[in-house]
């Protein structure tokens, strides 16, 4: 069983380059994923009347074939992989023009809703004989290891306008932080974002301030960003590829 819609990349979506923002495209694999909850009765307002409890998003990955630019229109198809334990893998393809252009992988959890304890996705009825079946992809999302030191670049003040309806920051604006650690408006010259992983490790609110260090090892970019006390609250990882030449 799967969801399926298609989403108009917009003027706002788009960085200098022309090309779909890591962020915007976080966005609308995001929007998918809340459509396709709704279409099984498991939204965020349902789950909380319920089950007393709310989606968070644990870790999410991309790739890319090409880059997607202003005014394309991006099919995107997703389903989930059965409710195991606390957690919920979600996939994603992406398509244009009928073509497959790309492919992401997300983990979910439940939350309670004041106390924040995981909840069991089993006890939730709703996903039963639900999931994708065949279309179910094998690839997994561990928790990402870091190979080389990271060098602290910035500190970023975090404000109402990160935040999301659950009092957090929303979690596309990470792609937007790892993005400007890099200085994509430099390191993005002549090629597009072909990958991104987003590990989600603690909640950030406004008011706080983060700290943000990167690295690079054979192609792949790491962004960290450090809460005030000096513990992680997210990582990524970012490649990039050159563009085809006409």
């Amino acid at each position: 069983m799967y969801y399926e819609n298609t989403y108009r990349v917009g003027a706002r979506d788009v960085d200098p380059f022309n090309q779909c923002r890591p962020s915007s495209m976080m966005d609308f694999l995001q929007e998918a994923a809340t459509e396709a909850a709704v279409e099984l009765h498991v939204s965020r307002e349902e789950m909380v009347a319920r089950y007393h409890v709310f989606w968070m998003l644990a870790r999410i990955w991309y790739r890319l074939d090409r880059p997607v630019c202003w005014d394309e229109r991006v099919t995107i198809r997703t389903w989930h992989r059965g409710s195991r334990g606390a957690s919920m893998y979600r996939d994603f393809d992406l398509l244009m023009d009928g073509k497959p252009i790309g492919e992401a992988v997300s983990v979910w959890v439940l939350a309670d809703l004041d106390t924040h304890k995981l909840f069991r996705l089993g006890n939730v009825r709703e996903f039963d004989d639900t999931s994708g079946g065949a279309l179910c992809k094998e690839k997994l999302l561990p928790r990402l290891k870091v190979p080389v030191p990271l060098v602290p670049t910035q500190a970023r003040a975090l404000h109402y306008s990160d935040t999301d309806v659950n009092g957090h920051v929303n979690n596309v604006r990470y792609a937007d932080f790892t993005c400007d650690a890099l200085e994509m408006q430099r390191l993005g010259q002549g090629r597009f974002v072909s990958s991104v992983q987003i590990g989600y490790l603690k909640e950030c609110r406004a008011g706080e301030t983060i700290r943000l260090s990167t690295g690079c090892e054979n192609g792949i970019w790491y962004v960290q960003g450090d809460g005030e006390e000096g513990k992680p609250r997210f990582d990524a990882a970012l490649t990039m590829s050159p563009l085809d030449k006409p």
